[in-house]
């Protein structure tokens, strides 16, 4: 071994554990709950486009082509080569000529709010709401539509116990 350095391997599995234990973290979150990362990350003319089919859906493809030229200046060709991006990340089906959801617009907006909190706050939403009021103070409202959210979330669980 010419100029190189002899590593032990618990300094190298120390090392990857260190520099991956947030890709860790996300991909056992992932695996569990079985989302696919990918899937809820578009580009903002992906999201724009997601939005139209969301608000239409049931729509035919043609349909939607018209509606996509008219909102972005689209041409057939672009309308496809999106609608495609979208339903292999199966987002949407295109049966048929007909586009529908496969995952609904509130799934979809969950599944990303989930994400989030996963990558930025190792899953903890009062680290968040914590972080998130030291910049923004909470509204009387705000801090009410809190309160009873967690009160629905307490009656539910003890539903199902």
């Amino acid at each position: 071994m010419s100029g190189g350095y002899l590593l032990s391997m618990d300094y190298c599995e120390a090392m990857v554990r260190e520099r991956s234990n947030r890709f860790l973290s996300m991909n056992m979150f992932v695996l569990e709950r079985r989302i696919p990362v990918e899937k809820y990350r578009l580009g903002e003319m992906e999201q724009k486009f997601a939005e139209l089919i969301w608000e239409r859906e049931p729509i035919g493809s043609g349909e939607l082509a018209k509606l996509a030229e008219a909102e972005f200046g689209w041409k057939r060709t672009t309308t496809y080569t999106m609608l495609k991006r979208l339903c292999v990340r199966e987002l949407f089906a295109n049966k048929g000529g007909t586009v529908t959801a496969l995952v609904t617009r509130e799934e979809f907006q969950a599944a990303r709010g989930e994400l989030f909190l996963e990558e930025n706050f190792d899953g903890s939403l009062p680290m968040f709401l914590a972080a998130f009021s030291k910049r923004k103070k909470l509204s009387g409202e705000e801090v009410k539509e809190l309160r009873k959210l967690i009160e629905e979330y307490e009656d539910d669980r003890t539903e199902d116990a």
